[in-house]
């Protein structure tokens, strides 16, 4: 039986809620038949979330990681493909620090691509009904923080490691005062439940356009 690793954040920036926390807990209490998923809880703050992921990766031992943090103001459900090695805070962490300018692993490579099949993840998505699309920026905050951790674990301790980034709109509740997208966290753990099915079952990613003009 394989084994997924979902993570997700603890609330920032003032809010009471994170919806990434929400669904992945959904996702992993109802998991895709035949997967083993273990849902981790990780804290919006530099340098302690990469130290919680990979406590958590070497603790359950995962074939595949799919770390989920909310993405405030995007409609849909996005998949990352990059992570770069840049800290840039716009707002100070959980624990108040705020790094500007700082890479995420001093002399590490510029950026790493994720290990999934994202198009044929996002296609399943879609095919399931729900919202989808590759990003192309995971932007610089804590999010992309852990990506890069991660990507960077697999790269130079855990070759066989299998992992990604998954952004989740809003929830409903967070956007009731403001005009701006929300998706139902319900729906936003079941897109997580298509993209662990079909990442463990494809090798290959689909060739199809889902690029960006800017």
């Amino acid at each position: 039986m394989a084994t997924v690793l979902l993570t997700g954040f603890e609330p920032f920036g003032g809010a009471t809620v994170n919806p990434s926390w929400t669904a992945v807990s959904l996702a992993a209490a109802e998991p895709p038949a035949g997967l083993r998923v273990e849902a981790v809880l990780l804290p919006c703050v530099f340098g302690d979330s990469i130290a919680a992921l990979r406590a958590a990766v070497r603790r359950t031992e995962p074939d595949l990681v799919l770390c989920v943090g909310q993405a405030g103001g995007r409609p849909d459900i996005t998949l990352e493909r990059v992570a770069v090695n840049l800290d840039d805070a716009s707002i100070p962490d959980n624990a108040g620090n705020q790094p500007i300018d700082t890479p995420v692993v001093p002399g590490g490579p510029a950026a790493y691509f994720g290990a999934l099949p994202l198009k044929a993840c996002v296609a399943a998505v879609r095919e399931a009904g729900l919202p989808a699309s590759v990003s192309q920026t995971a932007g610089t905050f804590v999010c992309n923080h852990v990506f890069y951790g991660l990507m960077h674990l697999a790269a130079t301790e855990l070759p066989a490691l299998r992992g990604g980034f998954v952004h989740i709109p809003f929830s409903p509740g967070q956007v009731i005062d403001r005009s701006q997208a929300s998706l139902p966290e319900s729906c936003s753990a079941e897109a997580l439940r298509v993209i662990m099915a079909t990442a463990l079952a494809r090798e290959s990613d689909l060739r199809t356009a889902e690029g960006a003009l800017c």
